[in-house]
């Protein structure tokens, strides 16, 4: 069930993890920064130039709107992405990428100030997707492994514009390498939504986020195979393993710590039902993670699981479709968060790239709706995510998944646990937050990140499925990214 305060959920203690940095990574990063300089953007995407000249490994802070740039809305009604309910006749003034005021009636415009009437539509936080893959959810994956490390940051930033014009002005990265395309959207050279970058995944060896093919086993000495030398995953077996690539992911800016604990619907070789690293290896993770104040988030499906890494300290379960009730109340007990997606044939109607749907996307289609169940049941603090993979025309169906929710929850619960409910999950980072500061609520102070919505999507959910229809005004830090109003 969605919080309706944020402040009311101050008993869930975030904890921390993350890592990824070796000699080999260093000189990998060296040679795409190289392949990027050469190849340059071209046609709108100079961004490689503005990559090298971003610190390589120093995680950047959010670039602030121009201090003399002044929005006023007035007229609207408002979705403060705490209150299930809307509120008629708000104005709310913008400066310095913040929310300025909010007042019920008239505002007098400040000098220089740009004047948006709303007349009547509402406006509501900037969604947030709290399950997104940056890196990977564009290409097909045979491409992913064998394309250029340039061409793939292409495709990406790419997404990322188009991300932004869905209305998800921020988004939690949960596996890929997604620091350099950060750092650009942060300062400027590239559009897109604000990123909370876990880093590269870390997976056992035949795990999730191991995509080997059979022909390079056994792994010999160091060496790294694709999916690591891109920063997607990062194989690691045992305490002193897992240790050291979550210390890696940290080094290179991770915001949070992403494991992969259970086998997974888009990798080949692991049933959805075998478990993935040793408790102290998970264990491993998030002490390394809580020295840096953050926490570990945890790909995983099945009770046993599940279990297994709250044991470990674990604060946020990723999918968890396949559980049962013992263990949802085991998730509300320990003070996590779970962090579930509508995987349902009506929405994800193949497994990405075209590929049909196999027997583990069924089930876990099936076990969807009793995931959900369970947790308006108990109650359970859940965040919304998409975890699109590896296909363009599905990252369109970003907002459509969102609207999926309805059949669970109202819209103005949907709409909560999509901006300030999600916002609360990314400030568990702590201080490795890249963004300090409110998201996802329209309110004095916090940052500007809105939407001018034609409708009530508080009533009308299904408004969210057509952003370019119906998202008249995107904002993002003060900066108006889409406006379709006349004049």
């Amino acid at each position: 069930m969605p919080f309706t305060d944020i402040n009311r959920c101050a008993h869930i203690v975030a904890r921390p993890g993350c890592a990824c940095c070796t000699a080999e990574v260093r000189a990998l990063t060296r040679r795409v920064n190289a392949d990027l300089s050469r190849r340059g953007f071209i046609a709108g995407t100079a961004a490689s130039v503005a990559l090298l000249g971003i610190a390589a490994y120093t995680p950047v802070r959010a670039q602030a709107a121009d201090p003399k740039s002044v929005t006023l809305f007035t007229n609207v009604r408002l979705f403060d992405g705490l209150a299930l309910t809307t509120r008629d006749g708000v104005s709310v003034l913008v400066a310095d990428g913040r929310i300025a005021d909010v007042v019920q009636g008239p505002l007098s415009v400040p000098d220089g100030a740009t004047v948006i009437d709303g007349g009547g539509r509402t406006l509501m936080p900037g969604l947030i997707d709290a399950h997104w893959h940056t890196m990977l959810a564009s290409l097909p994956i045979a491409q992913m492994l064998t394309a250029d490390a340039g061409d793939i940051h292409f495709a990406a930033a790419r997404q990322a514009e188009r991300t932004l014009m869905r209305g998800f002005t921020t988004v939690r990265d949960a596996g890929g390498p997604s620091f350099p395309l950060k750092r650009a959207i942060d300062s400027g050279s590239v559009v897109g939504p604000r990123i909370y970058p876990s880093g590269a995944m870390i997976s056992q060896t035949s795990g999730h986020g191991d995509f080997r093919a059979i022909w390079e086993l056994p792994r010999v000495g160091g060496v790294l195979q694709r999916g690591e030398q891109l920063g997607a995953s990062r194989i690691a077996d045992g305490r002193d393993a897992v240790m050291q690539a979550t210390r890696e992911q940290l080094m290179l800016g991770a915001s949070q710590i992403k494991i992969v604990a259970g086998g997974g619907a888009s990798s080949n070789y692991d049933p959805l039902d075998v478990l993935q690293f040793f408790p102290e290896e998970i264990e491993a993770a998030v002490l390394a993670a809580a020295d840096w104040g953050t926490y570990v988030c945890a790909h995983v499906y099945t009770p046993r699981g599940i279990q297994r890494c709250l044991d470990a300290g674990v604060r946020s379960i990723e999918h968890g479709h396949l559980t049962d009730e013992e263990t949802v109340l085991r998730i509300a007990d320990a003070g996590a968060v779970w962090s579930i997606q509508p995987f349902s044939a009506e929405t994800r109607p193949d497994k990405g790239a075209g590929v049909p749907p196999d027997a583990k996307v069924r089930q876990l289609w099936v076990g969807t709706d009793t995931a959900y169940a369970l947790a308006v049941k108990h109650k359970v603090p859940t965040g919304f995510g998409t975890d699109i993979l590896f296909d363009a025309a599905l990252c369109e169906t970003q907002g459509l998944l969102l609207a999926d929710l309805k059949r669970w929850y109202t819209p103005a619960q949907a709409l909560v646990q999509a901006t300030s409910q999600n916002a609360f999950i990314l400030a568990m980072s702590g201080p490795r937050n890249p963004y300090p500061g409110d998201l996802g609520v329209i309110r004095k102070g916090a940052h500007a990140d809105m939407i001018l919505c034609e409708g009530n999507p508080t009533e009308r959910l299904d408004l969210v499925a057509d952003p370019d229809t119906n998202f008249r005004v995107i904002m993002k830090a003060g900066t108006v990214h889409k406006n379709t109003l006349a004049g």
